[in-house]
C-alpha cells in the first residue's frame, strides 16, 4: 500500500473526481487542514442529498408493502445492471421528477397512516360506547327543571334492585331511581334519577361508590353514534383503499427511483471526499492510499489531466489493508474480513483459511450427491445471473466446498446416503452394500474410531500451521525469543505428542522418539517461558506453570471430533429418508410417494447440514486457528468509487 498525494488545479476538480470515483482507485485519506490552505463545507449540499436518498429509500418501502414486486426466488444472485456513463446524466435529469413523485407517494402514505390511526379512534370510542347501546337517551342528556339526570358507570356488578338497596341504606332519605343498562363483573353502566334538589346529595352518595361520568358524552343516542362511527370507519377504510391504490400506480417508476436513490448516494460520497480536500484559491490537495500494484493506473489518469501531479511514499501504519489473493483463495476473503481484515502486524490468513475452510466443510458435509449438486447449483448461477463480484465470490466459495465435499463423498461412501444400494434392491430385489461398489471407503459408522483418529490428526495439522504462522510473523517482526520458545517448542511438543502417539500403534521406536521429542520440549518450555520473571525461583515456576496450558491444546485438538460428528450426522440423516422413501413399495403411489420423500427429506438434509458445516468450518477457523497467531484490527481499504446497488459503469470493475 503507497500513501498518495493529488495536486491539480482547482479548476479541474469536477473531472479529476469523476475519474477518480469511476476507477475505484483511492482510498481517501482524512488529515487535518494544513497551513495555507481551507476545507469547503458541505454539510448543506451532503444534508440535501441524504434527505432525498432517504425520501427515495421511503417511498420504495411503501411501494413494497402496498404493490410487493414480483421476485424470482433466485433474483438476489443476480448482479447489477450495466449502464453507460451518459445515462448518469440521464438519472440526473429526471431526478427532480422523481423527488416530486416520492414526495406524492410519501404524502399519500402519511394520508393512510392519518386515517388508520383515526380508525383505532373510533374503534376505541365503539368500545366505550358498548356498555350504552340500550340507552335511548343522549350520554350528556341535561337536567329538567325538576328532575336531575346522572348518567356514569359505577365498577362492580349491580342490578336495579342491588343498587337500589345500597343507595337507600347509605341515605335512607334519598328520593331516586336507578335504571341499570349493562352490567357486568366489573362494570354497571347505570342512570340515576332524583329530584334536583338532592342532585348534589345524590352525586355526592354515588362517587362513594365509584361512579363516574362517561368519558365522551354525546348529544346523539349512544346507538345512533355507534353506527355514525362505524359508518365514518367503513369510509375511512374505502378512502385508505383509494389511496393505497393511487401509490400503486407509481410502481411502474419503482427501477427510476432506485436509480435515482444511488444518484443522490453517489453525490453525497463525492461531496464527503470535497470536505476532505485541502484548498487554496487556484489549487487543491487530496490526500489518500493507493495498492501499489494500481498506481501506474493512477498516473494514466492523470495524465489526462495536465495541472495534475502525482506524490507516492510508504503508507504509514494507519493504512487501510486492501487483500490480495489468486482465484482460489480469493472467495474465502469474506471469511476473513467477517472475522476482521488483518493489520500491518498480520499475514493475510486467506490463502491458509481457503485451503482448511473448504477441506473442513467437505469432510462435515461429506456426501458425493450433495457436493454434486453444490457446484452444478452454484455454476448455473454464475453463468446465468452474472453476479457482482461480493456474490460471485460467495458462489465460488461454495462451489470449492461442493468439490470438497465430493471428494469426502467418495471417500465415506455416500451419495445422497445409500440410495444406490437401497433403490438397486427396492427394483432388482438384491441385495448390494456401498462397499461393493467403493471397494475404497471409509464407512462413517463401523470405521467411526478411525475417522475420529485422522479427524484430531486433521486439527493438529490445522493448529500447527496456525503456530506456523505465528512463528514467521515473529520472525518477520524480530521476536526471536517468542518465535523459537513460545511458539516453536510448543510445535515440537505437540509433534513429540503426535509421533509418541502414532508409535503405540506403530512400534516401540516411535514412541522413544515422540517422548524424547516431548520431554526436551517440556524441559525447553520450563527454562523459558518464565524468562520475564524475576529470579531464579519466579522464573522456574513461570515455566513449570506454563506447562499447563497443555490442556487448552487438547481441549482444541477435540474440538475437531466435530469432523466425525456433522459427517456422521448427514449420512445417518440421509440414509434414514432414503429407508422412509420406500415404505410403500413400486406401486404407483409408492413411487409417487418415494419421489417426494426423497426430495422433501434430502432438501431438509441439504439445508440443516450445509448450515451446520458451514458455522462449525468457521468457528475452527476463528477460534482453533486464529487464536494461535491472528490479531485482526485493520481497517478494509474502501476506494472512492461509484458505490451503486442498482446499476454499474460498463467497462468499470466492481
Amino acid at each position: 500500500m503507497k500513501a498518495v498525494r493529488i495536486i491539480a488545479l482547482k479548476q479541474d476538480r469536477k473531472r479529476l473526481l469523476e475519474h477518480l470515483q469511476d476507477s475505484a482507485l483511492v482510498h481517501v485519506k482524512h488529515t487535518e487542514v494544513q497551513d495555507g490552505f481551507q476545507r469547503t463545507d458541505t454539510s448543506s449540499q451532503l444534508r440535501q442529498f441524504e434527505k432525498n436518498a432517504e425520501l427515495m429509500e421511503k417511498s420504495l418501502k411503501i411501494l413494497g408493502n402496498i404493490a410487493p414486486e414480483k421476485k424470482g426466488f433466485l433474483s438476489g444472485f443476480k448482479g447489477r445492471r450495466e449502464i453507460d456513463s451518459d445515462e448518469i446524466g440521464k438519472i440526473a435529469l429526471q431526478s427532480g421528477r422523481m423527488i416530486g413523485i416520492c414526495g406524492k407517494i410519501s404524502k399519500l402514505d402519511a394520508q393512510i397512516t392519518d386515517n388508520t390511526a383515526e380508525q383505532a379512534r373510533i374503534r376505541t370510542l365503539l368500545a366505550q360506547l358498548e356498555p350504552w347501546k340500550k340507552l335511548d337517551i343522549p350520554l350528556n342528556t341535561s337536567d329538567t327543571a325538576s328532575m336531575a339526570v346522572l348518567i356514569g358507570t359505577l365498577p362492580k356488578e349491580y342490578d336495579d334492585t342491588s343498587l337500589a338497596e345500597v343507595l337507600a341504606e347509605k341515605d335512607p332519605e334519598l328520593v331516586f331511581e336507578t335504571e341499570v343498562i349493562y352490567s357486568s363483573s366489573n362494570l354497571t353502566s347505570v342512570v340515576v334519577y332524583t329530584p334536583k334538589q338532592q342532585k348534589d346529595r345524590a352525586e355526592l352518595l354515588l362517587r362513594g361508590i365509584g361512579f363516574s361520568r362517561p368519558l365522551n358524552p354525546t348529544s346523539k343516542t349512544p346507538l345512533d353514534k355507534a353506527k355514525r362511527l362505524t359508518q365514518k370507519s367503513a369510509d375511512l377504510k374505502e378512502k385508505n383503499e383509494e389511496l393505497k391504490n393511487e401509490i400503486a400506480k407509481y410502481a411502474e417508476y419503482r427501477d427510476s427511483i432506485r436509480d435515482t436513490q444511488d444518484y443522490f448516494e453517489l453525490r453525497a460520497e463525492k461531496y464527503r471526499v470535497i470536505a476532505e480536500l485541502d484548498q487554496s484559491e487556484h489549487i487543491f490537495v487530496l490526500n489518500g492510499y493507493i495498492p501499489e500494484e494500481d498506481c501506474g493506473k493512477l498516473e494514466t489518469i492523470c495524465q489526462k489531466i495536465p495541472s495534475c501531479v502525482l506524490e507516492f511514499e510508504e503508507a504509514d501504519e494507519n493504512a487501510p489493508v486492501k487483500l490480495k489473493n489468486n482465484k482460489f483463495a480469493e472467495p474465502a476473503e469474506s471469511i476473513v474480513t467477517m472475522y476482521s481484515p488483518p493489520s500491518h502486524d498480520d499475514i493475510d490468513p486467506t490463502p491458509v483459511l481457503a485451503f482448511f475452510f473448504y477441506f473442513f466443510f467437505g469432510m462435515m458435509f461429506s456426501d458425493a450427491g450433495y457436493g454434486l449438486l453444490l457446484v452444478i447449483a452454484t455454476a448455473i448461477g454464475i453463468k446465468v445471473f452474472k453476479p457482482d463480484k461480493k456474490m460471485y465470490n460467495n458462489l465460488k466459495l461454495f462451489q470449492y466446498c461442493g468439490i470438497s465435499t465430493i471428494f469426502w463423498g467418495l471417500i465415506f461412501g455416500s451419495v445422497f446416503g445409500d440410495a444406490p444400494v437401497v433403490f438397486y434392491k427396492l427394483f432388482t430385489g438384491n441385495e448390494i452394500t456401498m462397499k461393493q461398489l467403493m471397494p475404497w471407503m471409509l464407512d462413517t459408522q463401523k470405521d467411526a474410531l478411525f475417522i475420529m483418529i485422522m479427524s484430531i490428526a486433521f486439527g493438529l495439522v490445522h493448529v500447527l500451521v496456525g503456530m506456523g504462522c505465528k512463528f514467521y510473523v515473529c520472525l518477520k517482526q524480530k521476536k526471536y525469543a517468542e518465535a523459537f520458545f513460545d511458539t516453536g517448542l510448543w510445535m515440537m511438543l505437540l509433534v513429540g505428542f503426535a509421533i509418541l502417539a502414532a508409535g503405540m500403534a506403530i512400534g516401540q521406536i516411535l514412541v522413544y522418539i515422540g517422548a524424547g521429542i516431548a520431554i526436551a520440549c517440556a524441559v525447553g518450555l520450563v527454562l523459558t517461558q518464565g524468562r520475564e520473571k524475576k529470579g531464579i525461583f519466579g522464573k522456574l515456576i513461570g515455566g513449570v506453570a506454563s506447562l499447563y496450558d497443555i490442556t487448552s491444546y487438547v481441549s482444541d485438538l477435540l474440538s475437531y471430533s466435530r469432523l466425525l460428528a456433522l459427517g456422521l450426522t448427514t449420512g445417518v440423516m440421509a440414509q434414514v429418508f432414503n429407508m422412509l422413501s420406500t415404505l410403500m413399495g413400486t406401486s404407483v403411489i409408492g413411487i409417487l410417494f418415494m419421489i417426494v420423500i426423497f426430495i422433501a427429506g434430502h432438501a431438509i438434509t441439504i439445508g440443516l447440514n450445509a448450515l451446520g458445516s458451514y458455522v462449525h468450518t468457521m468457528r475452527l477457523q476463528y477460534v482453533e486457528m486464529f487464536s494461535k497467531f491472528y490479531e485482526g484490527g485493520g481497517r478494509p481499504f474502501e476506494p472512492f468509487s461509484l458505490k451503486s446497488k442498482n446499476f454499474k459503469i460498463k467497462n468499470t470493475d466492481d
